[in-house]
C-alpha cells in the first residue's frame, strides 16, 4: 500500500509540474519546453524501468513463466540467425556521401526477412485457429 500512495503523490507532483510549465509556455517563455520536456524524459525513464522491474519480478518469481519466456526469446533469435544467414550484403553508397557496411547491408536485410518471416508466421497461425475453431 505504501508504494501506492508514493505513486499517486509522484503522478500528483509531476502532473502539477506539467502544468506550471505549459502555464509558463503560454506566458511566451519559452524557456517552459525544455522544462516540460525534461519531465517528460524523467516520467518515460521511470515508467519504462518499473515496467522492466516488476516484468523481470514476475517472470523470474515463477519457473513456468521464466521457461515459456526463455523459450519464446530463444525462437526469437533463433529465427533472427536464420534470416541473417540467409540475407546478403553489399556496401551501398548512401544519399549523403556516406557508404553503407556490408554488415549494416545485411542486417537491414535480415530485419525485413525477420519481419516478413513473423508476418508469415502470424497469419498462418490466424488461419490456422480460424479453420480449426470454426462451427459446423
Amino acid at each position: 500500500m505504501k508504494l501506492h500512495n508514493i505513486t499517486k503523490i509522484l503522478a500528483l507532483t509531476f502532473s502539477l509540474l506539467g502544468v506550471a510549465f505549459v502555464l509558463i509556455i503560454l506566458s511566451e517563455n519559452y524557456f517552459g519546453i525544455d522544462l516540460v520536456l525534461y519531465t517528460a524524459y524523467i516520467v518515460l525513464t521511470s515508467i519504462i524501468t518499473s515496467v522492466l522491474y516488476f516484468g523481470v519480478k514476475s517472470v523470474i518469481s515463477d519457473k513456468t513463466s521464466l521457461i515459456r519466456t526463455l523459450k519464446s526469446v530463444g525462437s526469437f533469435l533463433g529465427l533472427f540467425i536464420i534470416c541473417y544467414v540467409l540475407s546478403t550484403g553489399n556496401e551501398t553508397p548512401m544519399r549523403d556521401g556516406k557508404i553503407l557496411s556490408a554488415n549494416g547491408s545485411k542486417l537491414i536485410g535480415a530485419a525485413l526477412f525477420m519481419f516478413y518471416s513473423l508476418i508469415l508466421i502470424a497469419s498462418s497461425s490466424m488461419l490456422f485457429f480460424a479453420f480449426k475453431n470454426r462451427k459446423k
